[in-house]
């Protein structure tokens, strides 16, 4: 059941106030389109010294980050390339389109849910256009479905989070698994040439726009943790922990979902790290992809001020485990 405090009027309210920037009504010239994707790939502060976790200066530069790097594409303009019969066939037969909508859906609802509970303008205004952005990643998904003919279950109503700080840790961690892999499995189809170079570019701002998302997540967890006593530190540490530890077993299971009808439906939640043949021709090895993960983790973060905070977690799990991974294992 939904919140019965929660006001979504409100929600609504806040994401236009502080996050709908204006966007182009027409595809913008080559030359726009070529800035605004440089712009999105790298920033760096003009604030000397250290930006510590916690401190006036971090929390004004994480959310400048975010506004500054915005890239204003329009989902009704972007062009989607026709397919060949073969590669329209892998496309279609990807058992991810419902999930993948589903899940942009709520992380928009739960970022909004939480950024209306915040008190500090630029962490509001800076989560607020998170949503905003994960909405206009369900939009592309969206269009992009229809494009091409794949068929969706209908969407049952987004569920109101009853603990909203829960649903954005949980939603932003989630996204630091996700994207990850997806960093590594999006270069995997580039390199296979299984689908046509012009739908790769197309999904390309998505991309880079995740990694965005998580680098604000991991800057507003040291942020807000500095701003807790420190017994209240102490309990946000340990929702921490228990948001990895819900993640790590959703991702052993499928997620059970309901169409807008109440029927149950069963997906692949770990896509994501299982989904490597699906966008390949060729076998790759589980240390393969890993360390390809690893690669463009690193390439995609690259152009953004070292100071401020990545997201360290899978990297350091997936390093970890490669230290046990032999050259060409496959399991």
């Amino acid at each position: 059941m939904s919140d019965p405090t929660f006001d979504s009027f409100a929600v609504e309210r806040l994401i236009q106030d502080f996050a709908a920037p204006v966007l182009p009504q027409h595809r913008p010239d080559p030359a726009t389109l070529d800035v605004s994707d440089r712009n999105a790939r790298y920033w760096t502060s003009n604030v000397t010294g250290p930006l510590k976790p916690g401190s006036d200066a971090h929390r004004r530069e994480m959310c400048r980050m975010f506004r500054e790097t915005f890239n204003p594409y329009r989902p009704s303009v972007l062009e989607w390339p026709k397919l060949e019969p073969d590669a329209l066939e892998r496309i279609v037969s990807l058992k991810i389109w419902d999930i993948a909508v589903q899940t942009e859906g709520k992380a928009r609802l739960r970022m909004a849910a939480y950024a209306a509970t915040v008190n500090e303008p630029d962490i509001r205004e800076a989560i607020a256009l998170n949503a905003w952005e994960e909405n206009r990643h369900k939009e592309v998904l969206s269009r992009m479905v229809a494009a091409y003919g794949i068929s969706l279950l209908s969407e049952a109503p987004y569920v109101h989070p009853r603990n909203t700080e829960w649903a954005y840790l949980v939603t932003g961690y989630s996204e630091c698994i996700d994207s990850f892999f997806a960093f590594g499995l999006f270069e995997v189809a580039h390199r296979s040439g299984l689908f046509p170079p012009e739908l790769i570019d197309t999904f390309e701002p998505v991309m880079q726009e995740e990694c965005r998302h998580i680098l604000l997540f991991a800057n507003w967890v040291a942020w807000h943790r500095t701003q807790l006593s420190w017994w209240r530190r102490i309990g946000f540490r340990l929702k921490v922990a228990a948001a990895w530890v819900f993640l790590g077993w959703e991702r052993m299971r499928l997620v059970r979902t309901l169409d807008a009808d109440g029927n149950e439906h069963h997906h692949d939640n770990n896509f994501t790290v299982n989904g490597a043949q699906a966008v390949s021709a060729v076998e790759i090895s589980v240390r393969e992809l890993v360390t390809l993960c690893l690669e463009e983790n690193e390439r995609r973060f690259s152009g953004y001020d070292r100071r401020l905070l990545r997201p360290e977690t899978m990297p350091r799990l997936v390093r970890f485990a490669l230290r046990f991974m032999r050259a060409g294992n496959t399991k």
